[in-house]
């Protein structure tokens, strides 16, 4: 597994991580003991980087992860938290007072004293000019509640304002085959700040595993069944905002890409490690529902791709996708 420096955080951590959405809620059930399972793979096959949000399941996949970290005290694990989707999605809902309540319930889930990373989670696009919010996170900072904070991303504009901001240590965006924008202005102006990138969303909800079709039905309870069109939330957490039969076909065509770039790997490895291999990222954070995606994400950290590859990705993005993602952002 290849390691990264985390921005501003300076913490080494797994270039493949662990998003923990999956765990709390929204991608069909996963119980307990599956989840736990889960964990404990992901840190076996050399992951040293969770990433969960105080909304997972209502707090669900922090508790989890806390139970985990009570039962492996020394297991080196960077745990990055998300937190301001708990009120209605208004500039004034980010303030000091909503941040210690937050923070808080965050170390008390978690059953830390300090929080690794916290990051802002996806905010109203005013929220990244206000110094009032970033005042109230350097207190934090200051008085041991969190170790370092960065943001999570809907938008280019968003990451460069954050990427300017002084103590941000982190921009976590949308990045995979099927996004590309952020490769553009986002990571390079995040390389010459020594902001790290955490890559969200990066097999477009499974998309990119080339699993599915047409015909594929999705659990109810399950985002990919009921935020095709940001019924629930921003529709790019979903598909990456692809239309889904549009997706299908690029995947099926970035699976054959994929296979003769590395016969021995699959399509899900081969758009992880595409990413990890972009000049910025600090880590790919794919989620798992069971042990086995979790052992198998986690070899794309140490997967190495032919040059030629990159250029096969962007010419399938421009020629399937670039018109519909860039009229939507």
């Amino acid at each position: 597994m290849q390691r990264r420096t985390l921005g501003r955080t300076g913490r080494s951590v797994s270039v493949i991580g662990l998003g923990t959405w999956q765990l709390g809620a929204d991608w069909g059930d996963v119980d307990e003991a599956d989840a736990l399972a889960v964990l404990d793979a992901a840190h076996e096959a050399g992951v040293t980087f969770f990433d969960t949000a105080d909304v997972y399941g209502d707090g669900r996949s922090e508790s989890l992860i806390g139970t985990w970290l009570r039962a492996n005290p020394d297991a080196g694990v960077t745990v990055a938290t998300k937190m301001g989707r708990r009120l209605r999605q208004e500039h004034d809902s980010y303030s000091a007072e909503h941040f210690r309540a937050w923070i808080d319930r965050s170390r008390a889930n978690l059953g830390v004293e300090t929080v690794d990373l916290v990051q802002l989670h996806c905010p109203p696009t005013s929220v990244y000019g206000d110094d009032a919010v970033f005042d109230a996170l350097d207190a934090l900072v200051a008085d041991g509640s969190i170790g370092a904070y960065g943001v999570s991303v809907e938008r280019v504009d968003e990451a460069l304002t954050a990427i300017a901001r002084p103590n941000v240590a982190s921009v976590q965006i949308i990045l995979n085959a099927f996004r590309l924008k952020p490769l553009d202005e986002v990571l390079p102006a995040a390389v010459e700040a020594g902001v790290g990138i955490i890559a969200r969303v990066p097999l477009a909800s499974g998309l990119l595993s080339g699993r599915y079709t047409n015909e594929t039905v999705f659990a109810a309870n399950d985002h990919r069944n009921f935020n095709r069109h940001g019924e629930a939330f921003d529709v790019g957490e979903t598909f990456s905002g692809v239309d889904y039969e549009t997706g299908v076909a690029a995947a099926a065509e970035f699976t054959e890409l994929a296979r003769a770039a590395a016969p021995d790997a699959t399509a899900a490895q081969v758009a992880l490690a595409w990413i990890a291999a972009q000049p910025g990222v600090s880590s790919v954070i794919p989620g798992a529902r069971n042990v086995d995606q979790a052992r198998a994400n986690a070899a794309a950290g140490s997967l190495e791709l032919p040059a030629s590859f990159d250029a096969s990705v962007r010419e399938l993005y421009d020629r399937s996708i670039r018109a519909q993602v860039h009229a939507r952002w």
